[in-house]
């Protein structure tokens, strides 16, 4: 295989590519025995953790490994994945659902992002020294080399089936039940990512070029993103912030996306060094207003997200949303100082602070990764004070965030309230602390809230109906119960009720009986739909009489046994 490396310090190494496919294909295979399981149980905290040990430390290592310092490279890899699985085991544990994928876990991945280019460049380096040139180097070329490799991945996974389907037309089905099996696909996504990373590191010469031919693409995308953000706040006087307010489109996220936009292609404009950055002045000069727009767009969302918590308070996905503004602060105070000092070399003062950045962004995202600060329990605080304070009601309060998404400190406020709470918020509680998941979670809870709300649209046409907390329960049960629409309740015989509902324009009125011994229990619904839509539109049944009439009908009996519907 041809060696072309882009650095000529870093000799060739010929055997990488099967290496590489050899450690990722026993690490899917390990992952797979470490995740398989038969649905719907769930998979034990410890082996989440072992699996995230095994992902980790391996594309960390064939990401970065070179034969010069190569324990180096394991070392970074091994503790790497050792971190990461510890915050994946506290993340597995921390709610009721044990999974992995939260913010703390996320954190601590786009903590390992950045820290491989900034190891690679120390490993170069043989000493703690950040050259801009490399580290943006190693930060593109790693970033080109794995979306590569998950492409390829794709197109091993293509070509097996062809070659599956090509066999199993003549007969011989072994390849396709092979892939059929968990096992082997999991190894073989292994296999063909390590190879591809290998292939890749070894030509990495012609990534370079690709990275630059990309780079050029987004240069040329920089003058239209910079012209629109230009335009957008200068019109911002003009228009006010309020429609960012009513938009359907939430503010926060789409400032910091387009910050992020700005700041990818204001460096593909100014590139990794002086000699690097484009000549082009329209360029030059969409990169400055680009980085100069980055602040502005992060007030605003600072702004944005502000309205947010005080309207509806502190939630872990809030916080996190502090942390992005602030880090997107961070960057446009950045830019802005570059510009001022530097003026139109401000490139030049702007890549030091990029580095200096990158190493204080890899630092924030291990520490929020790890579990120092609970973002649950400041979660919990701030909506069970806006509950306390009646801000919000017991029936709107966010149950389930509580119960699954708060932690430890969520499900000991339930606690509370359910012990010594308001009557009306101790059953909410209950459900919450009783439900198995969220799911069936919020059909509990807006059970239970439609039930405190039953006095407002439920008639009671038979005075001596008791309404007990079982029968309430069956009024609001499923689609044909009141669901905070009039209703009204009438009794028929001792042991029967029957219910009226209308559909939501009260155009459709069913009822069905409820048996009063059967209560608590799945109930079969024994009357339908009693009348037409246009004999009943625009019925309020909230006023209109009703009423239980004797009617005499004909019905088709064919040996001795009734056939269809009655006959009008």
């Amino acid at each position: 295989m041809t060696v072309m490396r882009h650095d000529a310090d870093t000799a060739g190494w010929p055997m990488r590519p099967w290496l590489m496919a050899a450690i990722c294909a026993f690490a899917g295979w390990a992952f797979f025995l470490l995740t398989d399981r038969v649905y719907p149980a769930e998979i034990p905290v410890v082996r989440q953790a072992l699996a995230t040990f095994v992902a980790i430390a391996a594309i960390a290592f064939v990401i970065t490994v070179e034969q010069r310092r190569w324990l180096w490279s394991l070392g970074f890899a091994l503790g790497w994945g050792g971190v990461i699985a510890l915050v994946g085991w506290f993340t597995a544990s921390y709610n009721r659902s044990p999974t992995i994928f939260e913010f703390p876990f996320l954190s601590g991945v786009f903590a390992v992002l950045l820290a491989a280019p900034l190891f690679q460049t120390v490993r170069d380096e043989g000493a703690w020294r950040f050259p801009y040139a490399r580290l943006h180097s190693h930060a593109w070329t790693d970033a080109v080399i794995g979306f590569a490799a998950l492409v390829f991945v794709g197109m091993s996974f293509l070509l097996a089936w062809l070659i599956a389907g090509l066999f199993d037309l003549i007969g011989i089905k072994a390849v396709k039940d092979l892939l059929n099996e968990d096992w082997f696909g999991w190894t073989l996504a292994g296999f063909a990512f390590g190879a591809a990373v290998g292939i890749l590191r070894e030509r990495d010469a012609l990534v370079g070029t690709l990275q630059r031919l990309v780079m050029v693409i987004f240069g040329v995308l920089a003058p239209v993103l910079a012209a629109a953000l230009t335009l957008f706040l200068l019109s911002l006087p003009f228009t006010g912030l309020g429609k960012l307010w009513a938009s359907s489109i939430p503010a926060t996220p789409l400032m910091l996306v387009a910050g992020a936009g700005a700041i990818l292609l204001a460096n593909a404009v100014i590139g990794n060094g002086t000699d690097d950055r484009s000549t082009n002045r329209v360029l030059r000069a969409s990169a400055m207003l680009l980085v100069l727009c980055v602040l502005p767009l992060a007030l605003i969302g600072a702004v944005s997200l502000g309205q947010r918590i005080d309207q509806y308070g502190w939630t872990p996905e809030r916080i996190w949303g502090v942390v992005a503004v602030a880090i997107a602060l961070g960057y446009g105070i950045a830019g802005w100082w570059s510009v001022a000092k530097g003026r139109a070399a401000f490139d030049d003062r702007l890549r030091p602070l990029q580095t200096k950045l990158a190493l204080a962004m890899c630092g924030l995202a291990l520490f929020l990764a790890v579990p120092i600060l609970d973002f649950g329990a400041i979660s919990a605080k701030s909506q069970i004070a806006r509950l306390d304070s009646g801000k919000v009601k017991a029936e709107e309060f966010d149950w389930i965030a509580m119960a699954f998404d708060f932690g430890k400190a969520g499900r000991n406020h339930l606690a509370r309230i359910e012990k010594s709470g308001i009557a009306g918020q101790r059953g909410l509680a209950k459900a919450a602390l009783q439900s198995k998941n969220r799911y069936s979670l919020g059909t509990e809870t807006q059970s239970v809230a439609e039930q405190s709300r039953l006095g407002q649209y439920l008639r009671l046409l038979s005075p001596d109906i008791a309404l007990t907390a079982e029968l309430r329960s069956e009024i609001t049960n499923g689609w044909q119960g009141c669901n905070d629409r009039p209703c009204a309740l009438v009794r028929l015989d001792q042991n029967r009720l029957l219910l009226v509902t209308s559909t939501t324009g009260n155009d459709i009125v069913r009822s069905r009986i409820i048996l009063v011994d059967s209560l608590g229990k799945d109930q079969q619904e024994l009357a339908s739909a009693i009348a037409r839509k246009a004999a009943v539109k625009n019925v309020d049944l909230r006023s209109v009489p009703i009423e239980i009439r004797a009617v005499q009908r004909r019905q088709l009996f064919v040996g001795g046994k009734p056939v269809d519907e009655p006959f009008e």
